[in-house]
């Protein structure tokens, strides 16, 4: 549901998870806040393409890739630009999130989401993944939230558990890869991947944003 926008406010709405905000900063930069968390920005986009980068350079065959979480499109827009990506499937839980980036309120949404081989999905990823048949993807990108550690829902932190990764497990085809986006290293995520693939691998990658220097994780594991 829309709400009434706040100074500054570019778009605003409201969910039964909260209130989802769409800012203009000083500086020019469009700023998603869930909550009034800080989620991503328009200016600083490296950890978005990073992810994408570094999953796909860990995967053999990424024909058919499941990304959780939408966001601004800076990860879905990274993926498509892999010409051995011949599907995508991006799921995100906020309906607004989808709009905007549908209608132009992100002007470069509309472009971003013209690429034939995406489908955006409105729903939980969890429900997703349940939903998926085995061996559907080659690659799984989760970028819902800010990491076990930093989450902005709590409900979130079942995806970095056991029970959430033995779903991605099965719908990864044979020799498929799951990469999990991290504001910091996570020992329990990085043991439950382990628990479930067999073996898990943690990359830090430093990022320059607002100002300062800071790293971020990607957690990583094959079928």
């Amino acid at each position: 549901m829309d709400q009434p926008p706040a100074p500054g406010d570019v778009a605003r709405a409201r969910s039964e998870r909260g209130e989802v905000a769409l800012r203009r900063r000083d500086d020019g930069a469009l700023e998603l806040r869930v909550n009034g968390v800080f989620v991503m920005d328009t200016l600083e986009t490296t950890s978005e393409r990073l992810l994408a980068d570094a999953a796909l350079a860990a995967c053999e065959r990424p024909e058919r890739v499941l990304v959780g979480g939408l966001g601004l499109g800076y990860t879905a827009h990274a993926v498509l630009a892999d010409d051995r990506v011949r599907r995508l499937d991006v799921v995100e839980i906020e309906p607004a999130v989808v709009a905007w980036m549908r209608d132009g309120t992100v002007p470069h949404g509309p472009a971003y989401l013209a690429d034939e081989r995406l489908r955006v999905v409105e729903a939980d990823v969890a429900v997703a993944l349940a939903e998926a048949a085995d061996g559907a993807y080659d690659l799984v990108l989760l970028d819902v939230d800010n990491g076990p550690d930093n989450l902005v829902h709590a409900p979130n932190a079942a995806l970095y558990t056991p029970p959430l990764l033995a779903g991605v497990r099965r719908v990864l085809a044979p020799g498929g890869t799951v990469a999990v986006w991290s504001a910091t290293h996570s020992p329990a995520l990085e043991q439950a991947l382990a628990d479930v693939l067999g073996a898990a691998t943690v990359q830090e990658v430093a990022v320059p944003g607002h100002g300062r220097v800071g790293s971020y994780w990607l957690h990583s594991a094959h079928r």
